[in-house]
């Protein structure tokens, strides 16, 4: 199965309401970092995808459509081997992504003391991933922020052409359905993922991997 949508916007920017957005409109099961931190085979997929040698037939085997890290660091990548795939991304203006990014994302990776010894592969894998292809190898603030400027920018140049949108979950289901060209739910748009949330699922994410 290949993708139908491959999502460009980093993590913290409303790329788990996407996924859940996705999968409401019929375009799931949606790739997300939370479907790889349960599954040793799709933590080193991505750790031989961050060393240049990726298996992306195998990574989206069963897939329509895939968000957030770590899909949204190779996007280029798997959009030239999937040409015929839309591409999203989910919006957050960059101030306002980096306060959160800076209070969740960034010192998980940073803080190596505090990995835990039995989920090491994910936090190595999510290092090369964000860090070293996401953002350049970048650690400071005006690194990441010019990371992810010119990853929006991107994404910008082909959704000028038509190829791409760029979106914000506060826009709700409308610009969404109609740039995927199906109706839009009566229900409101997915909301989910806060800071607390974050950290929660991270959590148990890792102490699952670990058995």
């Amino acid at each position: 199965m290949a993708l139908q949508i491959i999502g460009a916007g980093f993590g913290r920017t409303g790329t788990y309401s996407l996924k859940a957005a996705l999968e409401q409109l019929g375009f799931g099961p949606c790739h997300h970092m939370s479907e790889v931190i349960h599954d040793n085979s799709q933590i080193k997929a991505w750790s031989k995808a961050a060393g240049g040698h990726a298996d992306y037939g195998a990574i989206f085997s069963g897939f329509r459509s895939a968000v957030d890290f770590p899909v949204s660091a190779f996007w280029q990548d798997v959009l030239a081997v999937t040409p015929g795939a839309k591409v999203i991304l989910s919006h957050r203006e960059p101030e306002d992504w980096y306060a959160s990014f800076s209070q969740t994302i960034l010192p998980l990776i940073l803080d190596k003391g505090a990995w835990p010894q039995n989920a090491t592969p994910w936090f190595e894998m999510i290092e090369k991933v964000i860090i070293g292809k996401a953002m350049g190898g970048h650690t400071d603030r005006e690194g990441i922020l010019q990371a992810y400027r010119a990853n929006e920018a991107a994404v910008r140049k082909l959704e000028a052409k038509g190829q791409a949108l760029v979106f914000s979950v506060r826009d709700g289901w409308a610009p969404l359905c109609r740039f995927l060209d199906v109706k839009a739910p009566d229900t409101p748009f997915p909301k989910t993922n806060a800071r607390a949330d974050f950290f929660s699922s991270v959590k148990s994410g890792t102490e699952e991997t670990a058995h």
